[in-house]
């Protein structure tokens, strides 16, 4: 098996096409955080104070934005308080399908009401909880967790309209490479032809040296899907939108099983037979290894699902923090420096989105790869 040694002349191809797309920007995550926790810590007493001091509306400001949101707020007047952006539906299941509009929380401040129930969001986890017509939301004394009930949340939030954009961007854009080669003769055309060095290098470069020409084809469909889908999640994250899917650890578990899914349901049994009576190994050593080699089974998409979280996370809470110091400087010294690293490192952030996509995919097909391996130890005993 054969890893490709050719990553950073894709990376440089890939950076200089995506230039244009630079922007500083925020991510987002819909889980508790330690992060978020020091954020909303630094809120003034009352519902929803908003804090007074630079230092503690920067940590809110980054605390708001790595939580998932229910609508999108583009930008807000500190002065009248008023925000300027969209609202997402809100689809609950409670004792029956409740539908309304985030805008009834106004931005978390609010109290919505449906057919008689009430809901408050919970500014510490973005989660929505059942509560009584004042907003009440209790806390365990122990773990400080809410007690009310949360119902089931099918809502539209930041995180599901960037799904759904990654999906349909996708569909429209090989449905046309598609139809160029149909129309020409094999010859992309259009928009396309932007797109299939990077189809053609995913095929020769990643699938066929891991996998094998034997088959590689049955594969190249995921691996294709699974690239251009974490890609476009990651640039997302790199626009004003402040959207980062791929920043959220329940995104990245499921793609990432995924992944552990295809490949052991795949696995030929030769996979299967290293993994638990290896050949070649002195029988109470296989019963040793045997356990040892299936805790690798799941420790390998849990290090796909952590890798790819955590490098878009930590990355754009750096790219926010140093963001931030041109607010706390005041100086044009500090201010020029702040905004100088900022820049560089929003390009960065480029180079990370396409980098993290060409690792998520480059693992899978390794992995892909071991499972339909083919391995022939009598030969090797022979020789």
């Amino acid at each position: 098996m054969v890893i490709s040694n050719k990553p950073l002349r894709f990376i440089l191809v890939a950076l200089l096409a995506s230039l244009p797309v630079i922007s500083f920007a925020n991510t987002e995550k819909d889980t508790a955080h330690t992060q978020t926790e020091a954020a909303h810590e630094a809120v003034a007493e009352g519902h929803h104070a908003e804090p007074t001091d630079v230092k503690s509306k920067i940590k809110a400001f980054i605390g708001h934005h790595v939580l998932d949101s229910h609508d999108f707020t583009l930008t807000q007047d500190d002065e009248t308080g008023k925000y300027y952006g969209f609202s997402l539906p809100v689809i609950l299941w409670d004792n029956g399908l409740q539908v309304f509009s985030s805008s009834k929380f106004n931005h978390g401040h609010s109290v919505a009401e449906s057919n008689g129930n009430f809901y408050a969001i919970n500014h510490h986890n973005g989660k929505i909880y059942k509560t009584d017509a004042a907003g009440t939301i209790t806390e365990d004394e122990k773990t400080g967790n809410p007690t009310n009930v949360r119902p089931l949340d099918f809502s539209i939030t930041k995180t599901v309209v960037s799904i759904f954009a990654a999906a349909l961007l996708m569909f429209w854009l090989f449905s046309s490479l598609a139809k160029s080669y149909a129309k020409n003769g094999g010859i992309a055309s259009g928009v396309g032809r932007i797109f299939e060095p990077l189809v053609v290098y995913i095929r020769d470069e990643v699938a066929i040296p891991n996998i094998g020409e034997k088959h590689y084809k049955k594969y190249m469909s995921y691996l294709l899907t699974i690239f251009f889908f974490v890609l476009f999640l990651n640039i997302f994250g790199l626009t004003p939108l402040g959207i980062n899917a791929t920043g959220n650890l329940t995104i990245t578990f499921a793609l990432a099983l995924i992944t552990f899914l295809i490949t052991n349901l795949s696995a030929n049994k030769n996979y299967w037979g290293h993994i638990f009576w290896m050949p070649g190994v002195p029988k109470p050593m296989r019963i040793i290894l045997a356990p040892i080699e299936l805790l690798g089974v799941f420790i390998k998409p849990f290090s796909l699902m952590i890798r790819l979280y955590a490098n878009i996370f930590a990355g754009h809470i750096v790219l926010m923090s140093i963001i931030g110091l041109m607010f706390i400087f005041k100086s044009w010294i500090g201010s020029s420096l702040s905004f100088g690293l900022s820049f560089v490192l929003s390009i960065l952030e480029i180079l990370v989105a396409f980098l993290q996509a060409y690792i998520f995919t480059m693992l899978s097909a390794l992995y892909f790869g071991s499972a339909v391996e083919e391995h022939h130890h009598e030969e090797e005993a022979h020789h």
